[in-house]
């Protein structure tokens, strides 16, 4: 038997799954109270949530960030949760305040958004005792500020540059725990990998594409 033959165990009716892309498996993961996360879904939909291999959940959505929607996620998701808590129009107290709840909740993180100020990651880091994830979008943002106001993870959301914001981010921050997006295809999660991601965030179909997908087989069988 191979080394690293993997063996997998399944059934007929959970076969059927959202797999994130393999080459998220070539990053090193980060440990976030002994648990090494290698892959973030990228999503709120509590069936995909249900229904998918990667290590954690990335909890982000563009609206005010509100406790029954992360009260729900938690209570469908087997696996670690990261729940966004605002940064944009939401932030300051009312963030630190909605980070706390999260972590009550059973939240492993919280992520704030990349207009957060300074002033609103040191508020909702001085109020949790989970790591805070800070998003970038370009390779301007000012790093070091974030990371002394309290930012313990680094959240690269910079479309087709990600890979480069990585690499500048990385060279300049040899062990600073980076997340990023990797992109649709294996080819750019591995250029991502490659540039200096600890861990990768990994957008799914929609439920409605999904869905598509599966009706076309359907209608091919009868």
């Amino acid at each position: 038997m191979k080394q690293n033959y993997i063996p997998e165990v399944t059934s007929n009716l959970r076969k059927n799954y959202v797999k994130v892309p393999e080459a998220t498996r070539l990053c090193s993961g980060i440990r976030i109270f002994g648990k090494r996360i290698k892959s973030f879904i990228f999503t709120t939909d509590v069936a995909i949530i249900k229904n998918n291999n990667a290590d954690a959940v990335m909890a982000v959505y563009p609206f005010t960030p509100q406790s029954t929607i992360t009260q729900a996620i938690l209570a469908v998701s087997d696996i670690p949760v990261v729940c966004g808590v605002g940064g944009g129009l939401t932030h300051g107290i009312r963030s630190a305040n909605i980070a706390l709840h999260a972590e009550f909740q059973g939240a492993i993180g919280v992520v704030l958004n990349a207009p957060a100020p300074h002033e609103t990651i040191t508020h909702v880091k001085q109020h949790i005792d989970i790591p805070v994830i800070v998003t970038v979008v370009s390779r301007d943002a000012d790093i070091a500020g974030k990371i002394a106001a309290g930012a313990d993870i680094i959240n690269v959301s910079g479309g087709k540059q990600t890979a480069e914001i990585v690499k500048v981010i990385r060279a300049q921050y040899p062990e600073l725990p980076i997340i990023a997006t990797g992109g649709p295809t294996e080819e750019t999660v591995r250029e991502t990998v490659e540039a200096g991601a600890n861990c990768i965030t990994y957008t799914p179909p929609s439920n409605t594409e999904l869905f598509k997908a599966k009706m076309s087989i359907y209608r091919m069988e009868e």
